[in-house]
C-alpha cells in the first residue's frame, strides 16, 4: 500500500468519525431549553424558554411549559408573541404553601402557546417574569411539550440525573444561586413583583397608609392666625359700640 492510499484512508476514516460524532450529538443540543439558565434565589427573574425546530418536514404550532407545584412561584406574567395565542393556567395546589408573601393555595400550573409556526432550522423564545424564586432548592425543573404540523408531540421532561449526565429528553432546569451579598436577588434581567402580579398576589396583604402628624411650626402657625382673628373681630366688636354710644349722646344733647 503506498503512503498516499494510507494517508487517504485515513483522512476518510477520520472524516467519518467525526461526522457520525457530530450527528449523534445534533439531537442533544437541540432540546427545549431556558435562557439565562440561572438566577438568584429570593429574585424575580425574566427568562425565555428556547424551542427548536428539530424536524425537516413539520413545523412547531404548539408549545406546553409546566411550572413546579412543590415550589409554586407567587408571581409570573408573560410577554405577548405576535402570531401566538397563549393560555395560562392556575391550579389548586396538592396542599397550600407558605412563601414570605403569605400562604398560596393556587398557582400558574401551565402555559400553553399555540396557533404560532416555528419552521425548520428555526427558533422561538416564549418569555416569562416569574418569581419570588425559592430559597430552599437549588433547581426548579420546567417540563416541556412540543408539538409539530404533523400531529407528532415530543415531551421534554427528563429530570437532571444524580451524575450531571445529560438524559435523552433533558426538561428546560433552572438553577438556583445564593443571593450575592448586599444584593436583593433583581439583576438586570429581574421585575419587580408589582410588573409581574398573578392571581395569587390576592393573598397578600394590602399596604397600610399611616397619616404623617403636622409639624410644630404648622401647629403654632394656626394659633397664632387664630389669636389675630379673635383680636381683630374684638376690635372691630369695640367700634361698632363706640359708634352707637356717640349716636346716642347726640340724641340727648
Amino acid at each position: 500500500m503506498s503512503l498516499s492510499s494510507a494517508c487517504r484512508r485515513a483522512v476518510a476514516v477520520t472524516a467519518g468519525v467525526t461526522a457520525l460524532t457530530l450527528g449523534l450529538a445534533l439531537p442533544a443540543l437541540a432540546h427545549v431549553t431556558i435562557n439565562p439558565g440561572s438566577a438568584e434565589q429570593g429574585g424575580f427573574s425574566k427568562v425565555a424558554f428556547r424551542v427548536p425546530n428539530e424536524r425537516d418536514d413539520a413545523s412547531t404550532n404548539k408549545v406546553e411549559v409546566a411550572f413546579p407545584t412543590d415550589h409554586p412561584l407567587p408571581f409570573v406574567s408573560v410577554k405577548p408573541l405576535p402570531g401566538w395565542e397563549v393560555k395560562v393556567t392556575e391550579s389548586k395546589l396538592p396542599k397550600p404553601v407558605t412563601t414570605e408573601y403569605g400562604e398560596i393555595t393556587e398557582a400558574v400550573t401551565k402555559i400553553t402557546w399555540s396557533g404560532g409556526k416555528i419552521g425548520p432550522g428555526q427558533f422561538q423564545e416564549f418569555e416569562v417574569s416569574m418569581g419570588a424564586l425559592p430559597k430552599d432548592t437549588d433547581h426548579l425543573v420546567f417540563p416541556a411539550t412540543q408539538t409539530y404540523s404533523g400531529g407528532e408531540v415530543v415531551k421534554w421532561d427528563d429530570e437532571p440525573k444524580a451524575d450531571g449526565s445529560e438524559p435523552e429528553r433533558p426538561a428546560p432546569v433552572l438553577k438556583l444561586t445564593p443571593a450575592s451579598a448586599g444584593g436583593d436577588g433583581h439583576g438586570a434581567a429581574s421585575a419587580t413583583p408589582a410588573a409581574v402580579p398573578s392571581a395569587a398576589a390576592a393573598t397578600l396583604a394590602a399596604p397600610t397608609v399611616v397619616p404623617v402628624a403636622a409639624s410644630g411650626a404648622d401647629s403654632s402657625d394656626g394659633t397664632a392666625r387664630l389669636l389675630g382673628g379673635a383680636g381683630l373681630l374684638a376690635g372691630l366688636a369695640g367700634l361698632v359700640v363706640g359708634v352707637l354710644g356717640l349716636r346716642r349722646g347726640n340724641r340727648v344733647s
